[in-house]
């Protein structure tokens, strides 16, 4: 069985060739595997935008936006889901995270209740 980085390796595969499809269901492999994994939540974010599911784009986004809250790729990948989802606020807001970060600040993510 294949280990979490390898799912991912074998998703960038997929994605270099066009099979987004498989790419898709290499990062679910990886992200199931180690669901603390931001390089398999974002890589499947980005997948599931090409294919135009913004909305499942959006959760990943948020999923790997919450293991690094000052990964600023995170937030930029989120922003962009919003905007293609037309959810502009949302946009904004991620966007000006992605900003805090680039200027060498930090964001805080709340806690869940």
């Amino acid at each position: 069985m294949p280990s979490y980085e390898e799912y991912k390796d074998q998703g960038d595969g997929a994605l270099a060739i066009g099979e987004l499809q498989e790419a898709v269901r290499l990062y679910r492999a990886a992200v199931t595997e180690n669901p603390d994994y931001f390089d398999g939540w974002h890589a499947l974010g980005m997948a599931l935008m090409k294919l135009g599911d913004y909305p499942a784009a959006i959760e990943a986004g948020k999923k790997a936006t919450e293991i690094d809250p000052n990964n600023q790729f995170g937030w930029t990948s989120l922003s962009l889901a919003y905007v293609r989802n037309n959810q502009i606020s949302e946009a904004e807001a991620a966007g000006g995270k992605a900003k805090i970060i680039s200027w060498g600040g930090k964001v805080k993510i709340d806690p869940k209740p």
